[in-house]
Parts: C-alpha cells; structure tokens; sequence
C-alpha cells in the first residue's frame, strides 16, 4: 500500500478535477454577466472561488510535502477512525449542489436568477468544503494533530484563500510603462523570429498581426502569476526554513521565478497573437480563459518549486524523502489520476481551441498516456467478454442516439464543431475522426469507469441495500452532472453500475460502456454527427 503522503496527494488530485469540472462548466456552458446581477461583489468573489480552491489545494500539496511525517500521522489516525463515507457523501453532495443551477436552467438566464443561484451555490461550497476536510481526516484525527500543527495550518490555509485578492492587488502592475514596453518588444521580437511582422501600442496595450490585433488588459495580462510565483516561494521559504541556504534561495529562486512567469506570459501573448492572424480569430478570442490561466500559473508555481527542493545546493541538507512504492501499480491512483488528467486536458483544449471539442486529439493524447502508464494495474482487471454487459451497454447507446435525437434542439449544437471541421484539412480531419473514435470508444470508457463506478461507488459502497443505493445514487448523479445531459446520462451511470454490481467486475462496466460508446460513434460516423458524441 502506498504511504499516507501519496494517498494524500491522490485525494488533492481528485478536489484539483473536480475544480477542473466546475471551471470548465460554469466557463463553457453559463451565461452570467455579473454587472447584470445585482450583486456584483458577491458574484465575483463567488466566481474567485475556483481560484481560491486551486491556490488552497497547491498549498496542501506543498504541506504534505514539507510535512510528510504530520499528514503521515493524520492520515494513520483517518484510517483507525469512523468510517469517511458519511464525509464523502456530505463532500459530494456539495459538489452536486454547486452544478445544479447550471443543470437546471442549462447556463441561461443565471444572471436574472442570481440570488437563489447564489445561495445554492454557497451552500454547496460549504458542504464541499466541509466534507471534503473531514473526508481527508475527521474531527478525531485533525485533534490528534499538535497544537503548534493546527495553529500552523490556519495562517497558511487562511494566506491560500487570499492569494486571488493579492493577484488582484498585483493587476496594476500592468500599467507600468516599463513591464508593458519589455513585454510587448519581447512579443514583437518573438513573434519576428517567428516570421510575423507586428504592429505594437503599448501605451494603448495593443499588439497585432496582419489584421488582427487584440487589446491585452488587466484581467488577462499574466501580471497574477507574478503574485502566485512570489506567494509560493515565500510560502516554501517559511515551510522549509530550517533547511534553505537563505541567500543563494532569495537571490536566485525568486528572480528565477518571476522571469519565468514573464516568459510564459510573452509565450502567452504572441501565441494568442499567431492564431488570430493565422488560424482564426474566434479561437484566439474565445482562448486562454482567465481560469486555464490560473492552472497555469499555479502550475507553474509547483513546479519551480519542485524543481528547488531537488537542488542540494540551494538546500543545507538534502530535502528530498525517500522514495515510496511506484504509483503506477496503486489501484487507487489508477482510479483517481487518469481521470484527473482527462478533466485538466478538457481546460487546456478550452483554453486554446475553440470549441474546445476541436481539441479532442489533446484530450485523446492525454487519456493514452494516463492509460498506458496505469495499464500494470487495469491488466490486472478480468477482461473476459460478457455478453450481458454488452447487450446492455449497446442498448443505453441505442437509448443515447433516440433521447438525443427525440429531445435536443437540432442543429444548435451542431453548428461551431461543424463548421470548424468543415476548415480542417482532409489530413487534420482524419487525424481527428481517429482520434475521436479511440477516445471515445476506448480510452474514455475506461477512465470514466474506473473514477465513478471503481472509484466514487466502491468508496461509498459499504455493505448493505441502503449504502450500495446511496452509492450508485451518487456516482450516478456526478456521472450525469459531468456529461450534461442530465436524463440520459442518468440512466446510462445507473445502468453502467448495475451491470458492475451484478458480478462484482469494474471490466463488466468498461465493456458496457465501450459498447454503449461504440454504437453512438457508429452513428457519428454515419452520419458526421461529431456532436452526439
């Protein structure tokens, strides 16, 4: 079994896809203007929200690092304690909570129902929250702690919450003439050596090629990474103290930290600019949302930071642990960590294509490697054929294609991924129809059952008719959240965790859903209906 330091990191990975999931819904499919709502403080510092739980997760994932032998002891002290699934289940409700307005009114009109939306929302940020602290230890384990580690936890957790507003506070810092003439002459000078003529303002925050130009302000300057990259260098420098030669730290990890920043932002900037002019203008304009940029950044972060802690020079004495058991042969991170990949791939693919399924071949790329890497622990499943899970997995897709064809809107959905294949080149475009088939028909169905129905329906599955309901009742209703089409999708979770309950197989469950998948993508390929898939 892997030690408690790794099996934290594998419960950070799965808050990090569920924020993953939040940003990407509330970012794609919600229409809401919160200069329209009434209540303008409230929905930004709702929508920060996803910032604030990514920059609290980065300094979790950072404690368990310098902290190994704490969270050992508050995980060993989880594990002799009550049983997590009643925390999982209140963890999970929140997360439910905080997608049902967009399911419920399908992201329109959020802005006019603005209240009770927030307090749905505040609701299940709390139970989330709540659930999601006692789910990684509960209120006996977190007591065993030392009062000098709980007291410790507070100012660093409280100091996570308020990186966003210290981002925001660091946004000014765009308008200095100095920051903005170096950025856009290093934009200007990349994008030359690239072969682009550029016409650059700075004064005015505009730069451009050919005929598209773009006005870089504030919110979308980057200036926030160099908030995040100078709050987590202090925030190591405070954790690791004992053990940082303080001079050589100071002297070379900061500066190192905020150039890198800058360069990404350059890299950020003058490919926005590349793909306006040359591809389209629509995907840059719709590219590189705020909250992709806030992966980034934060990204970026933990792994300058990964790189500090394994020079000895910068350190009096190696701060390195010894390694553990190999995470590819864990069943757990095999549960957790592909999907994870595959939520974060989705942002990434939003980020930079638009629509964002345009990237699916990102996306299929991302699920092989995470598949092929886990694949000691998925060959190890029963992969023996099962008729009656194929039976069934080919009768959801059949109930898929008429419940879609029955009751969506025709055509709406259709259109942008249409039209933006109907630009691809016929070499692009096979690469895209293959990739979208394995994605679809192998490596999607395999992830997605290992995480609900391997994963969220063992973990809550306790024994009994009651909890085995409430757990396929749960997994079910994530499984449907996730995929939007909230009826269907029901039926087809349920379904897929009948088939996996019947014989106690997770392979039982992959095969329905690779037959339900296969059917739909049959049809897609029929017809060119990319969008039923």
């Amino acid at each position: 079994m892997l030690e408690a330091r790794t099996r934290s990191y594998l419960i950070v990975g799965l808050f990090c896809a569920e924020l993953v999931v939040l940003a990407m819904a509330y970012q794609f499919l919600a229409d809401i203007d919160c200069r329209d709502t009434g209540a303008e403080g409230t929905c930004r510092f709702l929508r920060s929200l996803v910032g604030r739980g990514l920059a609290v997760l980065a300094v979790a994932a950072v404690l368990v690092r310098a902290r190994p032998e704490a969270f050992a002891r508050l995980l060993r002290g989880a594990a002799a304690g009550s049983n997590p699934a009643a925390w999982i289940a209140l963890h999970l409700l929140g997360m439910l909570l905080l997608l049902l307005p967009l399911v419920l009114t399908g992201g329109r009109g959020l802005s006019e129902m603005f209240q009770p939306a927030a307090a749905v929302w505040a609701l299940g940020a709390v139970a989330a929250a709540a659930g999601g602290i006692l789910w990684l230890a509960p209120p006996p384990a977190w007591a065993a702690l030392s009062p000098r580690e709980r007291l410790a936890l507070l100012p660093l957790f409280g100091s996570a919450v308020l990186v966003p507003d210290l981002a925001e506070a660091a946004l000014p810092l765009w308008d200095a003439q100095m920051l903005t003439g170096a950025t856009f002459r290093a934009v200007a000078l990349l994008l030359g050596g690239l072969g682009a003529d550029s016409e650059v303002d700075p004064a005015a925050y505009v730069i451009g090629v050919d005929d598209f130009f773009v006005h870089i302000a504030q919110p979308c300057s980057g200036v926030e990474g160099f908030a995040l990259v100078a709050a987590f260098t202090v925030l190591y420098a405070v954790l690791f103290r004992t053990d940082i030669r303080p001079w050589r730290y100071w002297l070379v990890v900061l500066p190192l930290g905020l150039a890198a920043s800058w360069g990404l932002n350059v890299l950020r900037i003058a490919a926005l600019i590349l793909i306006g002019a040359r591809i389209s203008p629509d995907l840059a304009v719709n590219g590189f949302h705020s909250y992709a940029g806030w992966m980034f950044f934060v990204a970026l972060a933990l792994g300058m930071l990964w790189l500090v802690q394994r020079s000895d020079w910068l350190h009096r004495r190696p701060a390195r642990t010894a390694p553990g058991p190999s995470l590819r042969q864990d069943p757990l991170a095999a549960c957790i960590l592909p999907f994870v990949a595959f939520m974060a791939s989705g942002v990434v693919a939003g980020a930079f294509f638009a629509p964002p399924d345009l990237g699916y071949p990102l996306k299929a790329g991302v699920l092989a490697a995470a598949v092929a890497w886990f694949w000691p622990v998925f060959a190890r499943f029963d992969w023996r054929i099962d008729p009656v899970a194929l039976a069934a997995g080919a009768a959801v897709g059949a109930g898929w294609l008429a419940f879609d064809l029955l009751f969506a809107a025709p055509g709406e959905p259709a259109a942008p991924l249409a039209e933006a294949l109907a630009g691809l080149a016929p070499g692009a475009l096979a690469v895209w129809i293959a990739a979208r088939l394995i994605g679809t028909v192998l490596l999607v169905p395999l992830v997605e059952e290992a995480f609900f129905r391997g994963y969220v329906l063992a973990r809550l599955d306790r024994g009994g008719p009651g909890w085995r309901a409430a757990a396929v009742a749960v997994s079910t209703a994530l499984f449907a959240a996730l995929h939007g089409r909230l009826i269907a999708a029901a039926l087809a979770g349920l379904v897929f965790a009948l088939v996996m309950l019947r014989r106690g197989r997770l392979a039982d469950a992959v095969q329905a859903h690779v037959a339900a998948n296969a059917v739909v993508a049959l049809w897609a390929l029929a017809f060119g209906a990319w969008e039923r898939i």
